[in-house]
């Protein structure tokens, strides 16, 4: 029998040891959404948006009980993962709010007494989601997927049993119909028969790109849809007219946000020559007094790398990087003691094809990169097998022109790039395809179903 292990990031002690789900508990779930489904399907957007908003409601009232299993089981500050849990509420409360104008049937004139496209639900939806933000990317997936009237199923990340577990819980205290949704303990290699069951109509993966394409693949050999949020490498441009200390202020918390586990973080800061050492001066301060330490304080800024194995590619990419030329400002040691800690790192000097550049980096680790003018940083940027998101700081105006030659499927002129239930979320080349959130999100996993209605127009 395999077993889920977690282990918690901060004391390297085993905190919990759950069973995972048997082949045939797997099949039961499915059939439990499939049933469920029947019903959900033909329920109004109003009795569905019920639900999501009962619960938000669990989802804030109860935040305190929540966020702790984030911070124990892959070592969020116990402040991102308050945070994180409001905004996993604000998706479902998004959802709730929008999803019936969001899929609006739209009329459109042909030889018709009348025509339109009407958007139908498909069916259960397997959502195979990562660690890194339990919560958030839990409702990312599920708020439009049932709001347009299919039913989930969540296989979580075998690190996070506890969030997975707890989520589910949320919507059956919310009172949320059997079968709607349901988290299932399901060890990895247990995913391929999952999407392949005739009962699965769709698939949502976040994750790694070699994780992606297996996904991908599967699901393209029994022909279901797939939406895939993979790995970034993000470029972060400075040009030399931009606003220095915000473009520093901005550059530090996007490296940092969850210890800089995340796909959307600045990876590539690439800075133009002129302004490239002020710049560094002033990251190289709003570094240094980052605090580093227990995620359970509410003092602390950067917690653990979720498992000494990343822990380890993390420190791998930094020296390797340095070997091949590059200066370390800060950080790049591996410390000593309890926990899978790493110091916050800053590497100067970097160059395209040295690790840092080559590879997503999952840590506190910027790598910055000088480039000769805006031209020379745009190429720059665009040097990657990723297409996630990217920022540039310049003039607005500048930044926007510049924004339609960045290759990534998010570009934030003079701001973070972060995820807004508001805004579509997705990537190009190895960072995948297809978009959640935003109205183009709840559209990937609906039939889009043209009608036409006789006799012809005369």
């Amino acid at each position: 029998m395999t077993v889920l292990t977690v282990v918690d990031p901060t004391t390297e002690k085993v905190v919990r040891e759950v069973p995972a789900a048997s082949p045939e508990e797997l099949t039961a779930a499915i059939e439990r959404s499939q049933t469920a489904f029947e019903l959900w399907r033909s329920t109004s957007f109003a009795r569905r948006a019920e639900v999501l908003t009962a619960v938000a409601t669990y989802l804030r009232e109860n935040t305190e009980h929540l966020a702790p299993l984030m911070t124990e089981e892959m070592g969020k500050p116990i402040t991102e993962a308050r945070g994180e849990v409001a905004k996993a509420a604000w998706a479902a409360e998004h959802y709730a709010a929008h999803a019936e104008s969001y899929l609006a049937t739209e009329h459109i004139a042909s030889d018709a007494t009348s025509s339109y496209v009407q958007y139908l639900p498909l069916g259960p939806v397997l959502g195979v989601l990562p660690w890194n933000a339990p919560f958030w990317l839990a409702f990312r997936f599920c708020s439009p997927a049932l709001m347009a009237g299919n039913t989930a199923v969540m296989k979580h990340d075998p690190h996070v049993p506890g969030c997975a577990a707890a989520i589910e819980e949320a919507f059956r205290a919310a009172g949320a119909p059997e079968g709607v949704f349901q988290a299932v303990q399901a060890a990895t290699p247990d995913v391929e028969a999952m999407i392949r069951d005739p009962r699965i109509r769709a698939v949502s993966f976040t994750g790694s790109d070699r994780a992606g394409s297996a996904v991908a693949a599967t699901a393209a050999s029994e022909i279901k849809p797939a939406v895939l949020e993979l790995g970034g490498s993000d470029p972060f441009i400075v040009l030399a007219d931009a606003d220095l200390e915000k473009a520093a202020d901005v550059a530090a918390l996007s490296r940092i946000i969850n210890a800089g586990q995340s796909c959307i973080a600045a990876k590539r800061v690439i800075v133009e020559r002129s302004v490239h050492d002020e710049f560094v001066e002033l990251l190289t301060e709003r570094l240094r007094n980052l605090v580093v330490g227990d995620p359970r304080e509410e003092t602390t800024q950067v917690g653990p790398i979720a498992r000494d194995d990343l822990r380890e590619n993390l420190h791998r990419q930094v020296t390797s990087t340095v070997t091949a030329g590059a200066t370390c400002v800060l950080g790049g040691h591996m410390p000593e003691g309890e926990g899978f800690f790493y110091p916050v790192t800053l590497l100067t000097g970097v160059e395209p094809g040295m690790a840092a550049c080559a590879e997503e980096t999952f840590g506190p680790v910027a790598a910055v990169i000088a480039a000769d003018d805006a031209e020379h940083a745009l190429a720059l940027a665009n040097d990657t097998a990723y297409g996630l998101g990217a920022s540039v700081w310049t003039t607005s105006e500048r930044g926007e022109e510049m924004a339609r030659r960045i290759e990534a499927g998010q570009v934030s002129v003079n701001g973070i790039v972060k995820t807004d239930p508001r805004l579509p979320s997705g990537g190009i080349k190895r960072s995948g395809y297809g978009r959640e959130l935003g109205p183009h999100g709840i559209r990937e996993f609906v039939n889009a179903q043209q009608v036409w209605v006789g006799p012809v127009a005369s």
